[in-house]
């Protein structure tokens, strides 16, 4: 973590992927990713944006194989760039929600950054696939997340006919929520838990 900004970069190299994030959460929505999957790259520009984080993605994986690696480093890298921004989340709100229409479709995304790593996941996409990625590929996106950053993360898709809309709700979403609870607020002295800690 930079001391002077709430941000950092995290590097993840195994056999299957090589896989590059930067991280500032006081950004201003800048998005420069490249993971070899234009759909993700563009949720994840989308996260950027409406999350008001500067965040840079450089990921090489075994596409060629299948999208499982890539999606699920990915997860474990951006939580764990995530986790060390926040450093020891002293003076942040802690908790975040949006309910975000995208067109027809509605998600709503709670979280807690409580260090208490848990992800309820209730989206009900109405299609197998986004082109040629299969959808429960996000669930392993969102659950690598949530465990490498310590965020109690609920996922809810209440309406949406097309598949496209629907994870573009829950990313927008994420990014809204994510935004609130990591925001400083001057009236939180120190961590926002009766325990001291987070």
């Amino acid at each position: 973590m930079n001391k002077n900004k709430r941000s950092a970069e995290i590097t993840r190299k195994t056999r299957e992927t090589d896989i590059f994030v930067k991280i500032d959460l006081d950004g201003d929505g800048t998005g420069v990713i490249d993971t070899g999957v234009p759909f993700l790259d563009h949720m994840l520009t989308l996260f950027a944006k409406h999350g008001f984080f500067n965040l840079e993605i450089k990921a090489v994986g075994d596409i060629e194989v299948d999208y499982h690696h890539t999606f699920e480093d990915l997860g474990l890298t951006l939580g764990e760039a995530i986790a060390s921004a926040l450093g020891d989340k002293a003076g942040i709100r802690r908790y975040g929600s949006c309910l975000l229409p995208m067109d027809e479709a509605l998600a709503m995304i709670a979280l807690d950054l409580s260090g208490r790593p848990l992800l309820v996941y209730g989206v009900n996409a109405p299609a197998p696939m986004v082109k040629d990625i299969d959808v429960r590929l996000f669930h392993e996106f969102f659950q690598a997340l949530a465990v490498k950053s310590g965020m109690n993360l609920h996922i809810r898709s209440l309406a949406g006919e097309e598949v496209h809309h629907v994870f573009e709700a829950v990313f927008k979403g994420f990014a809204k929520a994510l935004d609130a609870a990591v925001t400083l607020d001057p009236r939180v002295k120190g961590i926002l838990s009766t325990k001291g800690s987070l």
